[in-house]
């Protein structure tokens, strides 16, 4: 049998939607070993919550770093809401944001581990920055 080399990424996720609910667009950044692998923005509709922007940046991260072969991941974001969410602390009550979860939490599945931890905002300014980036191209 052979054995996969564990490949360890941070990866760093935001969203946003201006007006909330509003135009909103996600930000991923992913890093193995302190160098970034893969950086975007993508707008991702016209009335999301921010919360939901929330969510679908992660879901968008864990899609992106399984095509690139992670297995050992830390997904930080700058919610504490959806982080206390995925890690199963908070309930869900929102349906739509239930749904994504679902999605994610099945992702996730996929990988040998997954972290998902809250970070200051200061600390994800890249993932920040391409949300904004992303909204203002798209003339929001």
């Amino acid at each position: 049998m052979k054995l996969r080399t564990p490949r360890v990424f941070e990866i760093y996720t935001d969203g946003g939607a201006r007006g909330n609910p509003g135009p909103a667009a996600i930000g991923v950044v992913i890093k193995e070993g302190g160098q970034v692998l893969e950086i975007f923005g993508k707008f991702i509709g016209q009335r999301l919550t921010n919360n939901q922007a929330e969510y679908l940046a992660v879901e968008e991260g864990l899609r992106r770093a399984q095509a690139l072969g992670g297995t050992d991941l830390t997904v930080k974001l700058d919610s504490e809401l959806v982080a206390s969410q995925l890690r199963r602390e908070y309930k869900i009550k929102d349906p739509e944001l239930g749904k994504i979860f679902l999605r994610v939490w099945n992702l996730a599945q996929g990988f040998k581990r997954v972290r998902f931890v809250a970070v200051p905002r200061a600390e994800n300014a890249q993932a920040d920055w391409q949300v904004n980036q992303t909204l203002d191209a798209a003339g929001y």
